[in-house]
């Protein structure tokens, strides 16, 4: 289709019929769409709405995410594999290797599977199983996708909105989506309900100056009172420094701290330290983020040795963890039934025990969790 045939369609028809049909609507033609310039510059940072693949398609680094200033990020995304269950339905044991036929069939991206392993193995050391394979995917996918819509919300208010691609499958597959085609949430998905909450705390490191920059998000109408505390941990655990501030929390994107830690890299190096971040109101937590100077991979991390708890409250099955040492991005998986988390793919300190709440379709008892649940963190995918 010609420019002037599409303008006549999409720039005079359709706008004319939504002014007439719905006049309190907004239109916009397209997208990606420049509204000024050149049509053809549809992915201009000054205006208008950008489908950006520079990762993915583009092989770019994660940190190329925090270069972006566009006004409206309305497609950008990073695939991982479903879990173990989903692709079990859909192959045989001898076709559980990402490189089978069965697994690339299911995997509709030329540069897919090489593309997913590519940046696994830039971030993380090489899982030991299929099934952790899977499963780092998704730890993979939901860092890419955090790092992204974090940068684009301390980027207000030139940056006012992200939409990642994609939300679910429509088929059994490798893909962008944070649900997959069985309805199970991917690790994507419970980290969307962290970096998209109305109240976000995030940190930028720089390793060279030894900094965390602390930025306090807020998508409230009104501006509230909170307090933002930090603690600094070696690997295992031991607190090296820490702090906390009352925080004024507007509406929008601000600022709120720079932590020095020079002194503490120079002493205990940047593979050993790691940056807990939270930030609550009235008491209560609303927010909590992670940050180190070195790539998960080069942690030298030591076995949490989790324990498990396993109770009811109001109702609900409830499972409480307690660790040794930090449990980096810990997981919950029932092996006989489908069932949601309150929360999933989490960081675990030691002297902070989670309580996880089981949501699930089919009543549950405390022995049929026990009999069945199993619990991982990423110091469990490698040896």
């Amino acid at each position: 289709m010609s420019w002037e045939d599409y303008g006549k369609i999409f720039d005079k028809l359709l706008p004319e019929i939504t002014a007439k049909l719905d006049p309190e609507r907004d239109y916009w033609p397209c997208s990606p769409y420049s509204p000024q310039g050149d049509r053809n510059d549809f992915n201009n940072p000054q205006w208008g709405d950008a489908h950006l693949w520079d990762v993915w398609h583009g092989k770019k680094p994660f940190e190329w995410y925090r270069t972006a200033q566009h006004r409206f990020c309305s497609e950008f995304g990073f695939q991982s594999f479903p879990e173990p269950k989903t692709v079990y339905g859909y192959t045989a044991p001898q076709d559980r290797n990402i490189t089978s036929y069965v697994m690339e069939h299911h995997q509709r991206s030329g540069i897919g599977n090489t593309t997913i392993m590519t940046y696994l193995l830039d971030w993380f050391r090489l899982p030991d199983e299929f099934e952790n394979t899977l499963w780092l995917s998704q730890i993979l996918q939901g860092m890419a996708m955090k790092y992204a819509v974090e940068h684009w919300r301390r980027n207000m208010p030139r940056t006012m909105g992200t939409l990642y691609w994609q939300l679910n499958d429509c088929w059994p597959v490798a893909s962008w989506s944070s649900i997959d085609y069985h309805h199970r949430w991917k690790a994507l998905h419970y980290k969307a309900k962290e970096f998209y909450s109305p109240l976000l705390v995030s940190g930028v490191e720089n390793t060279e100056k030894g900094t965390v920059e602390i930025y306090v998000n807020s998508d409230l109408m009104e501006t509230v009172n909170g307090e933002l505390s930090w603690t600094v941990t070696d690997v295992q655990g031991k607190t090296v420094s820490k702090g906390k501030e009352k925080a004024e929390i507007k509406r929008g994107s601000r600022r709120v701290s720079v932590l020095n830690l020079a002194k503490d890299i120079k002493q205990y190096g940047v593979r050993s330290l790691m940056v807990w971040l939270e930030l609550s109101v009235k008491g209560r937590t609303v927010s909590t983020n992670f940050v180190t100077f070195a790539r998960p991979k080069h942690l030298e991390l030591c076995n949490p040795d989790i324990k498990t708890e396993i109770g009811q409250a109001g109702g609900n099955i409830v499972v409480t963890l307690t660790a040794k040492s930090p449990a980096l991005w810990t997981w919950l998986e029932l092996t006989d039934t489908d069932a949601r988390f309150s929360e999933n793919f989490f960081h675990l300190r030691p002297e902070k025990p989670a309580k996880i709440m089981i949501i699930s379709p089919d009543p549950l008892t405390p022995a049929q969790i026990k009999r069945n649940l199993r619990v991982r963190s990423l110091f469990d995918t490698y040896k």
